[in-house]
């Protein structure tokens, strides 16, 4: 299961920073729903980064 979400995250990702980029280099404006969704997997990603960071202090302080 794990797996199953680690590769949607990374498909994820991987389409909306090639679509960012895309779109940079051909100087148009992104789509909302491209843009949305970039702001939603930055979210995760952070959330998710602060938890794991929590979990590891947790485990060094021994708790």
């Amino acid at each position: 299961m794990l797996e199953f979400a680690v590769f949607t995250f990374g498909m994820l990702a991987s389409f909306v920073l090639s679509g960012l980029g895309r779109n940079k280099k051909a100087r148009r404006a992104n789509p909302p729903m491209l843009h949305y969704m970039g702001l939603v997997l930055m979210g995760f990603s952070g959330a998710l980064g602060v938890m794991l960071l929590g979990y590891a202090a947790a485990l060094a302080v021994g708790a």
